[in-house]
């Protein structure tokens, strides 16, 4: 089993061939990637259809879950194909963090700042009653820390209308780019605007509905200045 703390080991499914110089291998900061990302996009192959399809799709991670490496969950309606195709087949969640644009001296250089993941495994649906509940609530969690201990109890309708779907951390790879343009020496030298603009994502404070009562709770409130603090912070 691999642990939480061992460096990420390249398989034939994740060897980065090119831009090497921007690959990542400490598993800690996977860690902090997904911490920080509040969407991933998993793709699979629809059953029956023989076409892949890559989704949009919230999910919360223990990484000290039953899968090797720690497990990423992802959940969805049980009528959904998509995560019915997912069972017992490989697929592919990828993770992005959008840091900055980087505007070089030439078209070619243009380029972004990010963090980005690529993870393959083996998917499975979880069945067990005690893991979906706990997945479900670290989705929740995910989105807004603390979250799921505010809310009433799932209802036996809503946990049989959800499915889930857990991917072992175990095989992935991840790279990042940060500063500015590398630029050709004969176009630095030629003169010219280089640099490039970061970006970062800042919450507003929480809107409440129209039908809310009382005050906004303490995590939706904490959350939403973590999130602007934590721009402000890179």
């Amino acid at each position: 089993m691999t642990t939480t703390t061992e460096p990420l080991s390249p398989t034939a499914r994740t060897t980065v061939g090119r831009g090497r110089q921007r690959l990542v291998t400490e598993r800690t900061a996977l860690h902090a990637l997904l911490d920080d990302a509040l969407i991933a996009h998993l793709a699979v192959v629809v059953p029956g259809a023989g076409h892949p399809l890559a989704l949009p799709v919230a999910f919360g991670v223990d990484l000290e879950g039953p899968d090797d490496g720690g497990t990423l969950y992802v959940h969805g309606s049980v009528a959904a194909r998509w995560l019915r195709g997912a069972e017992d087949a490989t697929v592919c969640v990828t993770v992005t963090e959008l840091d900055g644009l980087v505007a070089a001296r030439s078209a070619f250089h243009h380029s972004m700042n990010y963090r980005s993941a690529v993870i393959i495994g083996t998917a499975r649906i979880v069945d067990e009653l005690a893991e979906r509940t706990r997945a479900l609530d670290l989705i929740v969690d995910h989105m807004i820390p603390g979250r799921s201990a505010t809310l009433r109890p799932s209802t036996r309708k809503e946990i049989a209308a959800t499915a889930v779907l857990a991917v072992p951390l175990r095989e992935a790879s991840m790279k990042a780019r940060a500063g500015g343009a590398g630029d050709e020496p004969e176009d630095v030298a030629a003169g010219g605007w280089a640099g490039h603009i970061p970006l970062r994502r800042v919450a507003g404070v929480a809107v409440p509905d129209a039908d809310a009562h009382g005050p906004t709770p303490a995590a939706v409130a904490r959350r939403a200045h973590r999130l602007t603090a934590a721009a402000a912070a890179r």
